[in-house]
């Protein structure tokens, strides 16, 4: 028998336990492209719910139009998100975000050095770089309850997926199903990226 491992009470400031990174790429009003870094995202059947911050660009533009592109990128990916993470296409930039160092960015791609592709389905476009991008429309978007410790600044959003792109290295040959072992997401664990390691094992449920 093991020792049962000692604990102890942590207040992280941030609970990133481990979650997939994710680039929004919504329109602008002047029909340019923007891109927004995410990493709070999960996924149920064709539904994706994603937080995103309220002095974000992203949010003002998917609430708009309400049409998206989910890209996710690979793990190799993470400098190019990371040219991202102090940007906003917000301008002026709102003054909470410039006191916490965001700039100005209105070329996202570009920064970002990323290609735009043509979406089938929805008008903004998807980044070509990244193995699976997932068009999406929202359904609903609304603010995160507040608290006496933690007053509310991100809403939550519910987009549904109306069609998925991935490169054909990470599927299985004439399947629709994505190949776990060629597939490395970049995940985002308290603020570091981090890729995955070797599987593990199958579900019971798995069909590959």
């Amino acid at each position: 028998m093991t020792d049962t491992p000692r604990h102890r009470v942590i207040a992280p400031r941030i609970l990133y336990f481990g979650t997939p990174v994710a680039l929004l790429s919504t329109l602008n009003e002047d029909g340019s492209p923007n891109l927004t870094p995410l990493s709070s995202a999960w996924a149920l059947d064709d539904r994706l719910v994603l937080g995103l911050g309220m002095l974000g660009q992203g949010l003002e533009n998917l609430r708009r139009t309400r049409e998206a592109v989910v890209n996710l990128p690979s793990a190799a990916l993470w400098p190019h998100v990371e040219r991202l993470a102090p940007t906003t296409g917000r301008f002026p930039v709102p003054d909470e975000k410039r006191d916490r160092g965001y700039e100005h960015e209105p070329r996202k791609f570009e920064r970002a050095g990323l290609t735009p592709l043509p979406s089938d389905t929805v008008s903004p476009p998807r980044v070509a770089e990244c193995p699976l991008q997932l068009e999406a429309v929202l359904l609903a978007a609304h603010m995160a309850t507040p608290t006496p410790e933690h007053p509310s600044d991100f809403v939550i959003a519910e987009l549904r997926v109306t069609r998925v792109h991935a490169h054909e290295h990470v599927t299985v040959p004439d399947t629709h199903h994505v190949d776990v072992t060629r597939w490395q997401p970049l995940l985002y664990v308290f603020r570091h990226y981090v890729g995955t390691g070797p599987g593990l094992g199958r579900n019971f449920r798995a069909e590959t």
